[in-house]
């Protein structure tokens, strides 16, 4: 009685999520905001509709996270390496100057803050480690409910794939070092690339395998059964691996992204595009329950009490997101519509700022409480305050650079 319960209380937020999204929409505003509204309202921190018994139950964390990787369906299919090989090296230094240039700029400014404050210096590293990651889903949200298409969104999709692996890499690699400082146990380098690396070797691997199988299928029925099994079979594999893991870090939607990828680099663009048109449904209710999800555990009344670090925090990760940005665009002489407005589309933020959060306060909480607690408050408020900003930026991005509702057909369409 108590799951009917709680899968009734999903179902109803799921509605609600997506009637608030509606009613956003009505206003010429991306239906994600509503989603990520609702959320806050109907979250343990509001109206409690939402609560963490669903949040935190074992069914939920399952059903999340394969929807997460039915999300990360949307960004690998676009990676086709015969349209993106002419932009391939643009992209890949866009990627690093960007999430590279935000942990130089929130790592430097925070340095010299706590410098001047007395706080440890290293935990400034740790805010450069956490900032430099975009959470792809809001943007890649606002790419499908605007239909966007253009440059900007062209650089943006494989980025947002990218932008994981270095954003994972350069975080705990930093928190190997911080570790390593503050206790005897660090975590070692061969771990740090596993966990990095992992989930996209794992999707690799099975996508190939499930392009082999879609090759010798003829019907579209049979394609997406295909793609549906062998996606539920490299989830299942997921799990498994984050069993045997101390924290479950895993990230799903990346390894969605690399088992889309690896398909759709080995069938013909017919037979992906007639699978696609079936699976756009699944894909946006997958987004709603991932933007939920994010929003759920966001406390709206930190906003509130917001603090200086706040404020700090979100103005240095902006600057190094759009300054990065602009400088690889303009190294690999991008068009001026991505130099100007892809920092815009980088700045969303929460998801996975909140599980890089989780993971430094662990290894915090007992060498250095107060460094922890610090830690966990500014991230916090931050990640409420950011993604409502970043949605609006995001769109912004896109409306400036010329790209709403451009996309006639297609898989993001």
């Amino acid at each position: 009685m108590d799951l009917l319960f709680s899968v009734l209380r999903l179902l109803v937020s799921i509605f609600l999520a997506f009637a608030a999204g509606k009613l956003i929409s009505k206003l010429k505003l991306p239906a994600i905001l509503g989603w990520l509204i609702a959320g806050m309202v109907i979250g343990p921190h509001g109206l409690d509709l939402l609560n963490e018994a669903v949040l935190e139950s074992g069914w939920f964390d399952v059903t999340e996270r394969i929807l997460e990787s039915v999300f990360g369906l949307m960004i690998g299919t676009e990676l086709i390496w015969r349209q993106m090989k002419k932009a391939g090296p643009r992209i890949l230094v866009t990627t690093i100057t960007e999430s590279l240039g935000t942990f130089v700029v929130v790592s430097l400014v925070f340095g010299v803050l706590f410098a001047c404050t007395g706080v440890p210096v290293y935990l400034a590293f740790v805010f450069g480690g956490i900032a430099l990651a975009t959470a792809p889903a809001p943007s890649l949200s606002v790419v499908r409910d605007l239909k966007t298409d253009g440059a900007v969104t062209k650089t943006l999709i494989p980025m947002a794939a990218l932008d994981d692996l270095v954003g994972a890499l350069v975080f705990f690699v930093v928190m190997g070092l911080v570790s390593a400082q503050v206790s005897a146990v660090g975590i070692p380098l061969p771990a740090v690339m596993l966990l990095v690396f992992l989930p996209v070797v794992l999707g690799g691997v099975t996508g190939a395998a499930a392009g082999l199988l879609m090759r010798r299928v003829r019907s579209r029925a049979g394609v997406l059964a295909v793609m549906g099994s062998m996606l539920l079979l490299t989830a299942g594999l997921g799990f498994f691996i984050n069993s045997l893991l101390p924290v479950p870090v895993l990230n799903f939607m990346l390894i969605g992204m690399a088992y889309s990828t690896a398909f759709s680099n080995l069938i013909d663009t017919e037979k992906l595009y007639g699978m696609m048109e079936v699976v756009n449904p699944a894909i946006g209710f997958a987004m709603i329950v991932v933007i939920l999800n994010l929003g759920a555990p966001l406390d709206y009344h930190l906003i509130f009490g917001a603090g200086i670090y706040t404020a700090v925090y979100i103005l240095a990760r902006a600057v190094g997101k759009y300054s990065g940005a602009y400088l690889g665009a303009a190294v690999t002489h991008a068009p001026a519509t991505v130099r100007r407005y892809l920092g815009l589309t980088l700045l969303p933020h929460s998801g996975v700022s909140l599980v890089f959060t989780g993971i430094a306060v662990s290894v915090l909480q007992n060498a250095a409480p107060e460094s922890a607690s610090m830690l966990q408050g500014t991230i916090a408020a931050a990640a409420v305050i950011n993604e409502v900003i970043a949605v609006f930026a995001a769109k912004k991005g896109f409306e400036w650079a010329g790209e709403l509702h451009k996309a006639e057909g297609g898989l993001t369409a």
